[in-house]
């Protein structure tokens, strides 16, 4: 682990009168004020995405006979709000045959299958519509056409060299694409799909001027943050406009409910509880149950029926959080373990218990464990295996699988995904073989490239910077997330008092050099009992406010904690043995 201060632009003009907020954004290479504008007029041009001029030929072709769309959406929090945005946009542009399905991730699996298709049917479409898919979906748009449906793909998903022969797709990263955001989140690219058909028809008389789509943007946010894709400047303009919506009590009855049941305060919503509050309850319907249950909630129109809706999510995700910890332990278990498939430089888990809905996750807190390219199994049908991945930055994980793909497709026919994530399935007879080529292929792409783990930070404050003041200033500063990160720093401190909480959680009062007092805590610490008579701290922390009975005070949110003793300890020794 090393910590990195993040370099900032010197000769940049000042962009904030706040000294700190100035490095801050100048570091994440804000370059002017102009660059801070976050007006929906800032937005580039929807027709600039190759294929959309097609998508809203079709689309403006539906609309003049109102022939049946069927939104196919995915199983998780972009899907889930893609699928909203596209039911509710559509209608509001004047639709009235609409309808949504969303793959059941374990009885047809991820995108536009052969089987989804046919599923669809049921519901008699003239044109499939998919959101956060279909990029990678050959056999089921094939299949769709033959049908005599139209086929539009809406997808951010990277593509094979290959795509599908859909009527139309719009997707940010195809090849050749000229927009300037190659970050949008499926439902970013949604919500430009409905731009560009609301300015056709506002040009051909088809529609009312006043009618517009901002009262999408909180579901657009929700799904942007929730995906993690990096807050360029199209995405941070979409999340500010949208938290902007929720606080002014402007949001969809849905996204209120979530926030509500999660404990948080509408008007103070902020971009984490995007991301740690509303995004997990969302996901917990496709995880655990159906995530048609999700678009419920998100599409609800009164306060009571999302309220019911929220509350059901609420338990899958307690429902979640509990199979979570049983797989973890088992996959320490099976890390502890001295065999060789769990010793690489890629490392792949499968338990034959393990639910297919949990998987992602559980490969990623392995991922933040041991700093490693991790793959986590569970049971599929008909002798496969399904799993997902979760990459570190450096290694590229979507590629590592196209490479395994092209020398060995006899095993690895089925993935998709990003740098930073990916799904796959192969057969459960070729996983130890599968353990074997990715373990290789990690170490093949990871040979001359330094993979230690960092941390970014803005720095040191001065004891005097350290005041709720600076912590609400740059809390009203964001939206920060993905790719745009919030303001961190670092800092030694002396430990006044430590408390453990729940087993696992712990709460400081820290002492700076000036003899400042502050609270701080650290969620989810390992061995957290060996923390209670650590006397100096060096840490990696957030400015947080903590509100108690209506008082507000300034908390520490620490990120990482050393025992500053102890790293002197080391520093001694090891010059000792130097010398």
């Amino acid at each position: 682990m090393q910590v990195i201060q993040r370099e900032i632009q010197k000769s940049l003009p000042v962009i904030s009168d706040n000294a700190v907020l100035d490095r801050i954004y100048k570091s994440r290479g804000i370059k002017s004020a102009e660059d801070l504008n976050y007006s929906l007029s800032r937005l580039p041009s929807p027709f600039l995405l190759s294929g959309m001029k097609d998508m809203v030929d079709y689309l403006e072709d539906a609309l003049a006979t109102q022939k049946k769309i069927v939104i196919v959406g995915d199983f998780d929090a972009d899907g889930a709000t893609s699928s909203a945005v596209g039911l509710l946009g559509l209608k509001i542009l004047g639709f009235t045959n609409v309808d949504f399905l969303v793959p059941d991730r374990f009885k047809h699996g991820y995108g536009l299958t052969p089987s989804i298709v046919r599923e669809s049917l049921q519901k008699s479409p003239d044109i499939l519509l998919t959101v956060d898919n279909g990029i990678s979906s050959f056999e089921g748009v094939a299949l769709a056409k033959a049908l005599n449906l139209t086929v539009l793909i809406t997808d951010h998903h990277l593509p094979s060299d290959e795509i599908p022969d859909a009527h139309a797709i719009v997707n940010p990263n195809l090849k050749g694409d000229l927009f300037p955001s190659r970050a949008m989140a499926g439902v970013g690219v949604m919500f430009y799909v409905l731009g560009a058909l609301m300015i056709r028809l506002k040009k051909n008389n088809k529609l009312d001027p006043k009618v517009g789509l901002g009262s999408l943007l909180d579901l657009v946010a929700l799904g942007t943050v929730a995906d993690l894709v990096p807050l360029d400047n199209v995405n941070r303009i979409f999340v500010y406009n949208g938290l902007k919506r929720i606080k002014d009590l402007k949001g969809r009855p849905g996204i209120n409910a979530l926030l509500t049941v999660a404990g948080k305060d509408i008007r103070k919503t902020t971009e984490s509880d995007f991301g740690f509050a509303v995004g997990p309850r969302l996901n917990a319907a496709g995880r655990m149950d159906d995530m048609s249950i999700g678009i419920d909630c998100l599409i609800a129109t009164t306060d009571h029926e999302a309220m019911q809706l929220a509350t059901q999510l609420n338990d899958f995700n307690i429902a979640r959080r509990a199979v979570e910890e049983d797989m973890k332990t088992d996959a320490l278990k099976y890390l502890n373990e001295d065999e060789i498939n769990y010793r690489g430089d890629g490392l792949c888990l499968f338990d034959e218990n393990w639910h297919q809905g949990v998987i992602g996750i559980l490969a990623s807190r392995i991922k933040d464990m041991t700093y490693k390219p991790v793959i986590a199994f569970a049971p599929g049908d008909e002798g496969y295996v399904k799993g997902s991945a979760r990459s570190i930055p450096g290694i590229h994980i979507r590629d590592a699988l196209s490479n395994i793909a092209k020398d060995h497709p006899e095993i690895l026919s089925k993935f998709g995904g990003h740098a930073m994530a990916a799904g796959l399935s192969i057969k459960k007879s070729d996983l130890p073989l599968f353990t074997a080529l990715f373990d290789a292929e990690i170490k093949s792409l990871s040979a001359g490239i330094d993979l230690t783990q960092t941390l970014y930070t803005d720095g040191k404050l001065k004891s005097d910077d350290l005041t709720l003041t600076l912590a609400n200033t740059l809390i009203s500063s964001g939206p920060f997330g993905q790719g745009f990160p919030e303001p961190s720093f670092e800092g030694d401190f002396k430990v006044s008092s430590v408390k453990v909480l729940k087993d696992k959680h712990l709460k400081f009062m820290l002492r700076t050099g000036k003899g400042k007092t502050i609270s701080a805590i650290k969620f989810n610490v390992e061995d957290a009992y060996k923390w209670e008579s650590v006397a100096q701290l060096s840490v990696v922390y957030k400015l947080s406010v903590n509100e108690f009975r209506g008082d507000c005070t300034l908390q520490l949110m620490l990120d990482h904690i050393e025992d500053t003793k102890a790293i002197n300890s080391l520093k001694h020794e090891f010059l000792l043995m130097a010398s």
